[in-house]
This record gives C-alpha cells, structure tokens and sequence, in this order.
C-alpha cells in the first residue's frame, strides 16, 4: 500500500465511469438522498436506518458523507442525479479495504453499482496498491453478491446469523479479492 493514502484518496476524490461520476457529496444532494435514503426496501439490509426529510439528509451528507475520504456519491452522468453511494473502508495496517454501496432502487439492474464498484476497486489496486479488498452481502440479498462477482471478487464463504440487523439475525456471504487476480 502507498505511504500516504489520504493524498491518494485526496488526488483521486472524483472517478469517472462511462455512465457515472463517482464524487463527494455536496448538500444539493439531499432531495436525492431523500428518495432512496427513505425507501424501505432499498434500506432493507443495511444497518443504516435512512432519512425521513431533507433535513436528515443535509444532516447525513455534513456528519457521515463528509466526515472522511473514499465515500462517494453515485452521480448519473445523464441526469446529474445522486442515485447512491459506495464507501471504501481503508485498513492501511492490513494492507486491506472493505466497502458498501446503497442505491437507488430506480436504478437496480441496470449494471451502474458493477460499474462504481470496478471503478473502486481499480483505484483500490492501481493507486492504493491494496493486496485485498473484502466485503458481504446477507443471504436475501445476492443482487449484490452478483456485482461482487460481475467484479471478479470470490465467494469466500458463509457465516451463518453472522449479523444481526434491524433486530434480525442474518447469514452473511463473504467476497474477497487480491490484487492482481
């Protein structure tokens, strides 16, 4: 990994995909983030208990969105929409990140979080230099498990009532990939 890689995080704060701008939230953000941080299902297996109003939006963007580097806003580049978001989780000691992603369920199937994702994790191995990257999905949810894969991330196993979330316990899948795989 990069000695400094809050400078390589800080020199590469806005990727561009063929559809997708991956970039810092900014508070104009809210009324999108409203629409799917509202959104039940798309919330469904997420810790993150969403936004009832703009406000809790702008309050989001200002608290978490802003709070480090390597969370992104999903920006279409059609519409200039926030339609989600992808945070990369840095383990610099391990030489290691982990991530999340959320997205508008407007947009589910249409290939925009494999896209973010490839973006991320080409940042994570060409300028980050990271041996892996590692993340989850909870069984119920292999939507995102076939991003994971469409990424060339392996299923490393499963853990089962590994999380408990929203007062349920639920088997959680586990991907991970190495660098130069």
């Amino acid at each position: 990994m990069v000695a400094n890689y809050k400078e390589v995080l800080y020199d590469n704060e806005t990727l561009v995909t063929q559809s997708l701008i991956l970039r810092k939230f900014k508070k104009e953000d809210a009324p999108d983030i409203l629409e799917w941080g509202s959104d039940e299902e798309t919330l469904k297996f997420l810790t993150w208990d969403g936004v009832k109003t703009v406000e809790e939006a702008k309050a989001a963007i200002v608290e978490h969105y802003w709070s480090r580097s390597g969370i992104f806003a999903i920006e279409l580049k059609s519409n200039q929409k926030c339609i989600g978001c992808i945070d990369l989780r840095l383990k610099p000691d391990h030489e290691k990140a982990g991530f999340g992603y959320v997205l508008n369920r407007q947009y589910w199937g249409k290939g925009y979080m494999t896209e973010a994702l490839s973006a991320v994790l080409k940042l994570c191995f060409e300028n980050l230099e990271l041996n892996r990257v590692e993340s989850c999905h909870y069984v119920g949810n292999e939507a995102s498990g076939k991003v994971m894969s469409k990424c060339g991330m392996k299923l490393e196993g499963i853990s089962k009532h590994g999380e408990k979330i929203k007062g349920i316990f639920h088997d959680v899948v586990y991907y991970g990939i190495l660098n130069n795989t």
